[in-house]
């Protein structure tokens, strides 16, 4: 297995990214943005992105998003084919498209949203700590990207300040601070699992009615 940094010669699995992401979505039944080829190949080109491979087959991905003159990236997409799931596969491309990230934006924060309690795991391990969405990127563009989510109409209803999504944040200059203290506290994977049971009870109920 290689994860290596894509480039234009990785340009041939731009479909099965995107069909990938798709058909996750289906299964898993969660909102997600859809991307497509033409979107993925840009990325791709410019060396912000994290490519898995078994030889010649594609087996996951991740890439980087550059909002508000780089102050924000977002690491985006990820994701890993049926065939190579629970292997710890993800865990490897999220550290690798993280430190990606740091190489290439180090003054810039790190952000992401997502529903997936597994995601906000290896974020919390990265450093990253949850955060209202008023503390992320307020690029216009960042956030028409969910418009082809299945959510997309919670987050209009609340004027964009929350969603069945969690933000996350990594802030070089927060951690650096806190480097200096004392370390992190251990993870409570109950305390994301609550958080996500609020926000669909809260948001899925008002939706029905």
């Amino acid at each position: 297995m290689k994860i290596v940094i894509a480039n234009d010669s990785h340009f041939k699995y731009a479909e099965v990214i995107c069909e990938t992401i798709a058909e996750s979505a289906k299964v898993r039944g969660t909102g997600i943005a859809k991307r497509t080829p033409e979107y993925i190949q840009k990325r791709l080109h410019n060396g912000n992105a994290i490519i898995a491979l078994d030889g010649d087959k594609f087996a996951g991905f991740c890439y980087i998003e550059v909002w508000g003159h780089e102050k924000f990236v977002a690491n985006s997409g990820l994701i890993v084919h049926p065939d190579y799931r629970n292997q710890g596969l993800a865990k490897k491309i999220k550290k690798e498209i993280f430190e990606l990230s740091r190489s290439k934006f180090p003054n810039a924060k790190i952000f992401g949203i997502t529903t997936g309690l597994a995601v906000m795991k290896m974020n919390y391990e990265l450093g990253y700590k949850p955060v209202t969405f008023s503390e992320l990127t307020t690029d216009p563009e960042f956030w028409k990207g969910c418009q082809t989510c299945k959510n997309f109409d919670i987050l209009t209803r609340t004027e964009q300040k929350m969603c069945l999504c969690t933000g996350m944040l990594y802030d070089p200059e927060t951690k650096a601070k806190e480097a200096q203290k004392e370390p992190k506290e251990k993870l409570n994977s109950k305390a994301f699992q609550r958080l996500k049971s609020i926000k669909e009870s809260l948001f899925l109920n008002k939706k029905t009615k």
